[in-house]
């Protein structure tokens, strides 16, 4: 329900912009990410996890583009294709929805060793190391089987979830805690959709630019540098935050054990305030990890990138690749 949400949102988009373009909503698919619900995502080990059935229908010319939440695409895209949009975010941060009894209460407030659910090994890490006295699970499904899970049995106490899908659902009135970049960094690309196309397909790519959000395509491409540099993924604990404001991009990205003991956060920031250029020619699809946004300056996206690199780079040279190799194994042991 929410990919059809969030695709429909794109669509209703693009239809403002081209009123005489016909826009089919061709295919519901279903993803190897959808279909293995009794194992943690952090264990199925696929790269492309909600993308490749997708990716597949694209490359076959049997759909000509595809909208996805941002999180869920790799920082390396398969060749042949392109995020050919970055729309406005919503909300990234994190939220928490309480079982119906413990309604009008925070996580502090829960009942020790209270049982808190969420399928993210990144929200996990930081939350068992503020609120030790609680107790972190599991859960899978979309959000509708979560919901579900949480207010019709007494396993969870509380679900931790995307306010940006809450907020499309039209569920914001679930929302019984706004978890702070301080409670909670989020995920990279967290609250963004990206419309992925065919990379040699210009009219498409043209067409779908004008959807681009600049402020998030250079937040997301900053991000998103993070943590190809750190070669993360979904089954190591990597969070950003990021600010853009007064043409100064701010960075934070952080990297945690399994139980959220052994962490590292850093903050740094770069100017990304440059003009537009006329960069017509063979420099026009220049791609930052994964984007093409023609329309956004590319010196101030080649900033953006740089910016995630350095700070992933000084991670790295603090001892972040022991933490997260460390958490790889413990996650794959158990």
């Amino acid at each position: 329900q929410l990919a059809r949400i969030q695709t429909d949102s794109v669509v209703e988009m693009l239809r403002e912009l081209y009123p005489d373009l016909r826009i089919e909503i061709a295919v519901a698919m279903s993803t190897t990410g959808d279909k293995i619900l009794d194992t943690a995502l952090s264990k199925i080990g696929e790269k492309s996890l909600f993308t490749k059935e997708l990716e597949n229908a694209l490359e076959r010319n049997e759909v000509d583009l595809v909208v996805h939440s941002l999180k869920d695409l790799p920082t390396s895209l398969p060749p042949g294709f392109t995020i050919g949009a970055v729309c406005k975010r919503e909300n990234p941060l994190d939220a928490v929805v309480f079982h119906p009894k413990n309604c009008g209460k925070t996580l502090s407030l829960l009942p020790e060793k209270s049982v808190i659910g969420t399928s993210s090994l990144r929200r996990a890490a930081q939350l068992k190391k503020k609120f030790p006295q609680l107790e972190f699970r599991d859960i899978r499904g979309n959000l509708n089987t979560r919901l579900k899970k949480l207010d019709e049995k007494e396993d969870f106490s509380a679900i931790i979830l995307a306010a940006a899908g809450l907020k499309r659902m039209g569920w914001e009135n679930r929302v019984g805690q706004l978890l702070s970049p301080e409670d909670c960094l989020y995920a990279v690309g967290q609250g963004a959709l990206a419309v992925e196309v065919r990379a040699k397909d210009q009219e498409i790519l043209n067409m779908v630019s004008a959807l681009h959000d600049a402020d998030t395509v250079l937040r997301c491409i900053a991000e998103r540098a993070f943590m190809k540099r750190l070669e993360g993924g979904c089954s190591v604990p990597v969070a950003v935050n990021t600010v853009l404001k007064d043409g100064q991009l701010y960075l934070t990205g952080a990297v945690y054990s399994l139980d959220g003991s052994d962490s590292l956060k850093e903050t740094m920031q770069t100017s990304v305030n440059y003009p537009q250029q006329n960069e017509d020619g063979p420099n026009d699809d220049v791609q930052h990890v994964g984007i093409t946004a023609k329309n956004v300056p590319g010196q101030a996206q080649e900033a953006a990138e740089n910016l995630g690199v350095e700070l992933a780079t000084l991670l790295l040279s603090k001892g972040a690749k022991h933490i997260l190799s460390v958490a790889r194994q413990l996650n794959d042991a158990q």
